[in-house]
């Protein structure tokens, strides 16, 4: 039988005056009550750039212009695996403030305060390119 493919997942790190944007997952979901950066699934035939913005939208009410990519990164969950695909991203001008429609609670964080919070496995990796 062959594997199951990774998920391909997006994630937005947004960042505003040297901080950075966390949002807290609700309690009853998967990784209830961790924090994370926001952003979601690619639907099929959906490009990962689309997804981010769709994604954003959705959760955040707020858009956002990529102004890096990270490399992709494959992080194996109990229930199966994602490949993660990080956006350094700011929020446009014209852009709603970020609200946690799909959240818990949003926070923003200096970089050097983001190993304090209990991330979402996957995106611990990240910290590395952040901090």
């Amino acid at each position: 039988m062959e594997p199951t493919p990774p998920v391909p997942v997006v994630c937005a790190i947004i960042v505003r005056d040297e901080r950075i944007l966390l949002a807290q997952r609700p309690p009853d979901k998967k990784l209830g009550g961790l924090w994370e950066f926001p952003g979601g699934k690619v639907e099929a035939g959906e490009s990962a750039e689309a997804a981010l913005h769709r994604e954003l939208q959705e959760e955040l009410g707020c858009t956002v212009r990529i102004t890096q990519t990270i490399q992709p990164l494959v992080h194996a969950y109990a229930w199966g695996s994602i490949e993660l695909i990080p956006f350094v991203c700011a929020l446009t001008a014209e852009s709603a403030e970020p609200h946690p429609h799909e959240h818990t609670a949003l926070v923003w964080v200096e970089r050097t305060q983001l190993r304090s919070y209990d991330l979402a496995p996957a995106d611990v990796p990240l910290l590395t390119s952040l901090v």
